[in-house]
């Protein structure tokens, strides 16, 4: 039994998978990264789990993106097989003896990669089966797609390398051959030159192909320089296959545009890190004791391209003015309070007087009810909830619900909804025959935005070079913020591709309700509000110097603030991707301010516009009092915010200690907002002088089942989870309390 279990101990398998764990660690990280994103540990929050379990290629999961998957793994495994042979293979000289010495390694080489796939493909099945809902035929096809894509990669790269081996034994001599001839043509009676022995890697078996096994041949009689010779002829071959790799996610970054050329997000993730183990590994190879003290040095190269704008992959507004033929204004604390004087403030109000009274001369009765909507973030699950909700109030109010409601706000996914539905009624406005409550824009806006973000992540913001578009005469350059507006624009029909001083006559005029655009300034947290009306009365909270209460700005006005930059240039899809900037899914927004400031998500500060609202009703209180018979304060919200979750172990373990602080930040702020925002809205309606009715409407998953998950991609049962949850008792009661209000 002993010597069973040595020699499997000492088989060529075994003792690659021990010298990957000895040597290299750094390589596995790569296999750990991808297993784990795969089993939905690491990332899972911004669904990189979907992006390798259901990639879309051109919007669809099917063969073909399946596919490109498939050749992205093809690409990661030879990468990775190319890379440790070139390090490996000095503790091998035997493989210099034999016929396809690449192919023989690979082959002893598998069972990393083996396991991977069959974990892998049992994932696939369960994700596509439970969760895209699909056939066993469709499951099927993409598993074909799967492995078709990685097999022809793989043949096609031992093709590549059969060509340089026979090229390589051409000129060096059959590997082979007569012992006796090769000992005259390249002995060395000598010890191998100072080369340690690496008996910690004795071999004594392995695969010759995948039902033979071999003991592997003496090399004493070959000289040291013949080995080394075939090795690197072989270590060249596989460096230009890495070179080509490297030129093809390139050139699939540069052509993004074409959506032919928009590969699944996965496969871009997996060439990328084909090139990054290719990378590391050379680094160590060539470097060696010298990698850390270079890599420090290029680090700070780094720096310095960036500190003096030599590199700037920073992003901007689109649509707004960059150049420095105007002044940048100064944000400071003085700057942003010469902003909200009280002369200023009162003219602002007035001119919101204005559009209120055009508002209720737009109504069926004296005193109409004032409508405010409130929408979430929570990304393609709030933006889809919303869309639901809109549709159906607006069936309830017999098509009068936009022109019922003066104000909409809010945060990150729920503003692709309500912006996407207001932009639908205002082209029905416009004659054309838009049926509002058609479930094609739910599918519209429910549509894959993750996949774009991540491929052009990888081969725009990393690797590709620069290019720029143009906003009317300005010029930006590409990378994942725009990637992401133009693939929400596709998935809208290309109706939100519009400045946002396009909607300034109709808000003036109230034939729209009036949007306000948020996002959070990561300098110290204020509000930036975009409209297009002055906002300076909602900067600060009113003051009462009788009582002693004064405040300082807590928000931004930003047609105010960048009166120079041409602020009614902005695009909506920008307005809309600053409300929606998660960290590290979407760049931050960089301003053109003295200092530079940048912008982040709204929900960072108020993620459901609920701070601008109350604000807004606390400024207009006599008005709408003697205007208006109350007001309906309408919240459509993501999930429930007196849900008790445990979010902790009770017995956490070592690594706990290190991360709950954290973790503690990152579950318990959303129920922080809940706590602050239901005290404000509590105190405000005890202060207004008008009837107040709040109803909210909530996602909550039918049958207990979880919350589909916060990113910007839903799977076939999430999407039928947000769309069903319209018929949860909670969301039905709402729908009665309102119903009555809305026939008013």
């Amino acid at each position: 039994m002993r010597s069973i279990w040595l020699g499997f101990y000492r088989s060529f398998p075994v003792q690659l998978v021990l010298l990957h764990i000895r040597k290299y660690q750094v390589l596995l990280i790569f296999w750990w990264i991808v297993g784990s994103a795969v089993a939905g540990q690491f990332m899972s929050g911004f669904g990189a789990d979907t992006l390798f379990l259901a990639p879309e290629y051109r919007g669809q999961v099917n063969f073909l993106s399946a596919l490109f998957v498939g050749m992205g793994l093809g690409i990661f495994i030879m990468s990775w097989y190319i890379t440790t042979f070139i390090l490996f293979s000095r503790y091998f000289k035997f493989l210099a003896t034999t016929s396809h010495p690449f192919l023989k390694y690979c082959l002893n080489n598998a069972v990393i990669p083996l396991g991977f796939l069959v974990f892998y493909f049992i994932k696939v099945y369960r994700f596509e089966r439970y969760r895209e809902l699909m056939s066993h035929f469709e499951i099927g096809m993409m598993m074909a797609g799967y492995l078709i894509g990685l097999i022809t990669l793989m043949v096609f790269s031992f093709g590549y390398f059969f060509g340089a081996n026979r090229t390589i034994f051409r000129e060096l001599g059959p590997p082979e051959a007569d012992a006796d001839r090769l000992r005259k043509q390249y002995r060395a009676w000598k010890q191998p030159s100072g080369r340690p022995s690496h008996e910690l890697t004795r071999v004594d078996w392995y695969f010759t192909n995948l039902i033979k096994i071999k003991a592997p041949r003496d090399v004493s009689h070959y000289s040291e320089s013949f080995l080394d010779r075939v090795f690197k002829r072989h270590h060249f071959a596989a460096i230009l296959s890495i070179l080509l790799a490297f030129l093809l996610l390139m050139t699939v970054g540069y052509f993004m545009d074409n959506p032919y050329l928009q590969i699944p997000a996965a496969a871009s993730i997996l060439i990328f890190f084909a090139l990054l183990i290719a990378a590391s590994a050379a680094f160590v190879y060539w470097l060696g004791g010298w990698s850390i003290p270079v890599a420090g040095l290029l680090l700070v190269g780094l720096n310095l391209l960036f500190t003096y704008n030599i590199l700037d992959t920073r992003n901007k507004l689109y649509g707004l003015d960059y150049t420095h033929d105007q002044p940048a204004p100064v944000y400071s604390r003085d700057s942003i309070r010469a902003l909200c004087t009280p002369d200023r403030m009162m003219a602002d109000e007035a001119n919101m007087i204005d559009v209120l009274e055009r508002w209720k001369a737009r109504q069926a009765s004296p005193r109409p009810t004032l409508f405010l909507i409130n929408v979430s973030g929570g990304g393609t699950r709030s933006a889809t909830f919303t869309m639901c909700v809109l549709q159906k109030l607006d069936s309830l109010s017999g098509g009068q619900l936009m022109r019922r409601t003066f104000l909409m706000t809010g945060a990150s996914g729920g503003m692709l909804g309500a912006t996407y539905f207001r932009e639908l009624y205002r082209i029905r406005q416009s004659g054309l025959p838009i049926q509002l409550g058609d479930s094609v824009y739910v599918d519209n806006i429910s549509k894959d935005l993750l996949n774009p973000l991540f491929s052009s992540f990888v081969t725009r913001d990393i690797l590709a070079p620069a290019q720029s578009f143009r906003v009317n005469p300005y010029t930006y350059v590409k990378d994942r913020g725009y990637a992401f507006e133009e693939q929400l624009d596709r998935n809208t029909g290309y109706v939100l591709n519009q400045r946002l001083g396009d909607y300034r006559r109709e808000e003036s005029a109230a034939m729209l309700p009036l949007i306000i655009y948020n996002g959070t300034i990561s300098r110290d947290g204020r509000r930036m509000m975009m409209s297009t009306q002055p906002l300076s009365f909602l900067m600060e909270s009113p003051r009462d110097n009788n009582k002693g209460i004064f405040s300082d700005p807590d928000a931004v006005d930003f047609a105010t603030f960048f009166k120079r930059q041409h602020p009614d240039n902005i695009r909506i899809l920008s307005a809309l991707r600053v409300g929606a900037t998660f960290p590290y899914v979407l760049p931050n927004v960089w301003l053109p301010s003295s200092p530079v400031i940048d912008l982040m998500d709204a929900g960072l500060r108020d993620n459901y516009g609920q701070e601008t609202t109350m604000r807004f009703l606390q400024v207009f209180d006599s008005w709408i009092r003697d205007n208006t018979s109350g007001v309906v304060y309408v919240q459509i919200k993501d999930r429930r915010g007196n849900d008790w979750i445990d979010d902790f172990s009770s017995t956490p373990d070592f690594t706990e200690f290190f991360t709950r602080p954290f973790m503690t930040l990152q579950y318990n702020w959303p129920k922080l907002q809940d706590y602050s925002q239901e005290e404000l809205v509590s105190a405000g309606a005890e202060a207004f002088h008008f009837p107040f009715k709040k109803i909210t409407f909530t996602y909550v998953p039918a049958n207990g089942s979880s919350y589909a998950p916060l990113n910007f991609h839903l799977t076939a049962r999430e999407k039928l989870s947000v769309i069903s949850s319209l018929q949860s008792p909670e969301v039905q009661a709402s729908l009665r309390g309102l119903e009555g209000l809305l026939k008013r």
